[in-house]
């Protein structure tokens, strides 16, 4: 029998691979091209150029030792050195190599900095919607997840309701800027806020509270929208990268952890951390994609590309009278459902083979996300879908 922690845990997997599976098997009966599937957030947009460059350079030219062998559980001193400067170099920051943890992808980073932090009881505040597996994440350690209600008009953070949710439990607040699965990202003003909310709850209860900030979306953004970097407006930020999303490698895992001098000891945790690593079983990160990333740390992918997809498809859902805020960043819409159990409206869907995701999935009932990494066609060729699928609920 297995243990009862993941019984749980396995009842309530993710409805997104769930939908994700469905998918393949609808292909397979009706033709991949029948079948608009939104519901994985799978780049479809290639890697850039300079990443096979990096990879072929590196097979063939460097000793074999210095690519597939093993380092320090922190990664290699000159790709962090590397990452760090580049840090520097866009955001005015003050990191060394020292601050730099290579992760196994931003999910393994979260799951480090998670077993670093926690102890059984804490509690972790996210906003509501966020990306399911915090759940996971957080129940790993034995820690406990509280959800801040959503401002369901702009799903900017609820910060009133956050103040009002601290208590000297709280050990640690995710946020995830530009979001998964809103699109939204949080401006300045909001940040600023927030850090000082953290700011006089740790003064008044005597504790230290570590903002992590998941970021796998940050280079995905549109309409000249700033994306703040959150180390420079809050002294105990943490936080996560991958590269998944920004250079199209989700399959390579590849990330890292900024861990500042200025977070409350820091330099503990900075050992721990690289601990961490090792005895979570991921022991190192990707030994070749350290070295690819380190040479495409200017590299970007074509985000006209999703662009092009964000307004074909916020454009066309919008005229066939779905009610949805026009995402920001990242490459997921999240639409309100025309009627209450989402759930349902999903089972409609797929009678026009429409594959999308509810929001109970991330703690958000009432709405539905589309991830809109996929190729045009498929968003073109949907929209008529949708739209009959709008005419079946009189919009």
């Amino acid at each position: 029998m297995i243990s009862e922690k993941m019984m749980q845990i396995t009842e309530n997997s993710s409805a997104i691979r769930a939908m994700f599976e469905e998918g393949k098997q609808m292909a397979a009966q009706f033709g991949a091209e029948n079948v608009y599937d939104f519901s994985l957030g799978n780049p479809n947009v290639p890697a850039p150029a300079e990443v096979k460059a990096a990879i072929e350079e590196i097979i063939r030219g460097e000793d074999p030792l210095m690519v597939h062998g093993y380092m320090s559980n922190s990664g290699y001193e000159d790709v962090r050195a590397a990452i760090a400067a580049c840090l520097n170099k866009r955001f005015a920051t003050g990191f060394s190599e020292e601050n730099i943890l290579m992760t196994v992808g931003a999910a393994g980073g979260l799951n480090v900095i998670l077993k670093t932090l926690l102890n059984p009881g804490d509690e972790v505040l996210t906003f509501a919607p966020y990306f399911g597996e915090y759940r996971a994440y957080v129940s790993n350690y034995d820690g406990v997840l509280k959800a801040v209600e959503p401002d369901t008009a702009t799903f900017q953070p609820n910060l009133e309701k956050l103040a009002q949710m601290i208590t000297p439990k709280t050990k640690a607040v995710i946020v995830n800027t530009p979001n998964n699965p809103t699109g939204v990202v949080y401006p300045e003003d909001t940040i600023v806020r927030m850090a000082k909310i953290l700011r006089d709850k740790e003064e008044k209860f005597g504790i230290s509270i570590y903002l992590i900030s998941d970021e796998p979306y940050r280079e995905l953004v549109y309409d000249d929208a700033f994306v703040p970097y959150l180390t420079k407006y809050y002294h105990n930020t943490i936080v996560g990268y991958s590269f998944s999303k920004s250079l199209s490698l989700p399959g390579e895992r590849i990330g890292y952890l900024v861990i500042p001098d200025e977070a409350d000891d820091s330099e503990t945790i900075i050992k721990a951390a690289s601990v961490a690593n090792r005895i979570l079983g991921y022991v190192n990160a990707p030994s070749l994609f350290q070295r690819v990333i380190a040479k495409c740390l200017d590299a970007k992918v074509d985000v006209a590309y999703y662009n092009r997809n964000r307004e074909t498809l916020y454009e066309g859902l919008t005229k066939a009278g779905f009610s949805c805020i026009r995402p920001e960043g990242a490459f997921y819409l999240f639409m309100k459902s025309p009627i209450a159990d989402e759930s349902v409206f999903c089972e409609t869907a797929k009678k026009y083979h429409l594959l999308l995701v509810p929001g109970s999935s991330f703690a958000c009932p009432g709405f539905v996300r589309l991830a809109y990494c996929v190729t045009y066609e498929t968003i073109v060729n949907a929209l008529p879908h949708f739209a009959e699928l709008a005419r079946e609920y009189n919009l």
